[in-house]
């Protein structure tokens, strides 16, 4: 029988509002909305602790930029 589980996750966090970049070495990617920093995709990491793509993608604006 086969396995119909998805692998990956097809959200791009380069196009999300939430996503930011931490200019930390160790944790360089982050994610708004959600809190936290990552060594991946922030979607990645919500992809394999929830096997569910992030619920939270909001597309950017084109030309949009977060200035904190």
């Amino acid at each position: 029988m086969a396995d119909d589980k998805k692998e990956g996750t097809l959200i791009n966090c380069f196009f999300c509002e939430h996503f930011y970049i931490t200019y930390e070495r160790k944790y360089p990617y982050g994610c708004r909305a959600m809190g936290f920093k990552s060594a991946r995709m922030p979607s990645v990491d919500v992809y394999s602790n929830s096997e569910m793509d992030c619920a939270l993608f909001v597309r950017k604006e084109r030309g949009h930029q977060h200035h904190d």
